[in-house]
Formats: C-alpha cells, sequence, structure tokens
C-alpha cells in the first residue's frame, strides 16, 4: 500500500490536470542507480501493460510495475512548501539505507547497482 499526504495528493492532482493528454496516473517505479543502488522515478502515464499493478489513494490513480511492489510497499509521498519552492519527499519503510539527498536507497535484501555518479 502506498500512502500520500493531502499536500502531495493536491499538488499531484493540480500537475496531472495541467498535462493535455486525458487518462493520465502517476506512476512510481524504482531504476537501478543512484548512490545508494535504487532510484526513485515518479511520473504521469497513461500507458498501463499487464505487468502493472494499481491502486486508487485519495482520488489519484497510483501505478506501479509488480516486480517493484516489494521495494515500494508501504511508501510515504508528501510534499512540503520551503519558502518560495516547495518539493515532494519520500518515505519508504523498506529501505535499510538512504543517500544523503533521499532520491536513492537500497533495502536489508536488495542492494540495487549503485551509480559512480554522486547525487
Amino acid at each position: 500500500m502506498i500512502s500520500i499526504s493531502d499536500a502531495a495528493a493536491e499538488q499531484l492532482k493540480t500537475m496531472r490536470d495541467s498535462q493535455e493528454i486525458p487518462n493520465m496516473f502517476l506512476r512510481l517505479g524504482v531504476n537501478p542507480g543512484g548512490c545508494s543502488g535504487f532510484s526513485y522515478a515518479m511520473g504521469f502515464d497513461d500507458n498501463e501493460t499487464d505487468q502493472d499493478v494499481y491502486m486508487d489513494v485519495k482520488g489519484l490513480k497510483v501505478v506501479m510495475e509488480k516486480e517493484n511492489l516489494r521495494l515500494l510497499d508501504g511508501l510515504e509521498i508528501d510534499f512540503e512548501e520551503s519558502g518560495m519552492s516547495g518539493g515532494f519527499t519520500i518515505n519508504n519503510p523498506n529501505a535499510t539505507a538512504t543517500c544523503g539527498c533521499g532520491h536513492s536507497f537500497r533495502t536489508a535484501t536488495d542492494e540495487g547497482k549503485p551509480s559512480e555518479e554522486p547525487c
């Protein structure tokens, strides 16, 4: 299960609604790389496959590949305002290590493939 704060849900809905393609949904994913082994992927998409699972979270359709579910189950997404800007934050209870920038992680059973480039 994925949770999205009220602030993040409102921001995501605003961003989704500004897209010019109908039926967009939030796609979450994991890619090998980043300082710690895996990096998060988050964006809008309109193409589902039979490898996807989806859920409705606060009126948002959230889609991810089945193979990523074990790494993202329990994920918490928030949006924080900071002065004149803001950004999404991710809390992943599966992560046993994260990098300083918060964009990559590894778990107790999956180390991923860290990249040699710094955050």
